[in-house]
C-alpha cells in the first residue's frame, strides 16, 4: 500500500509541472495566429461619448483590441458574441477595447444597440489608427500582452462563446514571461 500511495504522490508531483507548462504555453484554438511579440502601435481614441481611452492605460493587463465595421457581415455576425465575452471575462487583467474603422457616430449609433447594446466602441473617423495597425481585413482581434507586445492575432469573424475561444482568453498567463 505504501508503494502504490509513494509512487502516485511521484507521478502527480511529476505531471504537475507538465500541466502547468502546458497551461502557460497553450497553443491557441484554430483561427488565432501567434504573433512576433513586437511592441503593439499607439492606440489613442474616443467613444461616441467623446470619453479618451489609451491603452497605455492597461499596461499590466492582456488587451484584446478588436477592429471592425458595421458594413462588415463577418463583424455584425460577431458582435454579440464579443459582447457574451466581455461579460464572460472574470479576470481584472483581461480587456477588449473595440475599434470602429472609419464610419461615423451616426452609422454605429444606429447598429450597436441593435445587436450588442452593452459595447462600447472607439471612434476611429479618420481611419489613421487602423491604418496604423494595419489588420489584413475585418474584423482583426490582436491580444497584446501585459508588457505591451503583440502576441496573437485573429482574423476574420469568430464565435467569441465557444469554449476553446472563452478558455484559451480565460487562461492567459497573469504575468508575461
Amino acid at each position: 500500500m505504501r508503494i502504490v500511495l509513494a509512487l502516485t504522490i511521484l507521478l502527480i508531483s511529476c505531471l504537475n509541472p507538465l500541466t502547468l507548462w502546458a497551461k502557460e504555453d497553450a497553443k491557441p484554438p484554430a483561427g488565432i495566429v501567434t504573433l512576433d511579440g513586437r511592441i503593439a502601435p499607439t492606440l489613442a481614441l474616443t467613444n461616441m461619448d467623446g470619453e479618451l481611452t489609451n491603452i497605455k492605460t492597461y499596461k499590466g493587463k492582456w488587451i484584446l483590441v478588436h477592429f471592425w465595421a458595421t458594413w462588415c457581415g463577418p463583424c455584425r455576425h460577431e458582435m454579440p458574441t464579443l459582447q457574451a465575452l466581455q461579460q464572460s471575462i472574470t479576470r481584472s487583467d483581461i480587456k477588449l477595447v473595440l475599434v470602429n474603422t472609419a464610419e461615423t457616430d451616426d452609422e454605429v449609433f444606429a447598429f450597436l444597440p441593435t445587436v450588442a447594446p452593452e459595447l462600447n466602441t472607439l471612434m476611429d473617423k479618420d481611419g489613421l489608427t487602423t491604418q496604423r495597425w494595419q489588420p489584413r481585413g475585418l474584423p482583426s482581434t490582436y491580444i497584446i500582452d501585459p508588457d505591451g507586445h503583440l502576441r496573437y492575432l485573429a482574423l476574420g469573424g469568430r464565435d467569441w462563446t465557444s469554449v476553446e475561444y472563452r478558455s484559451f482568453i480565460n487562461t492567459l498567463p497573469s504575468q508575461q514571461k
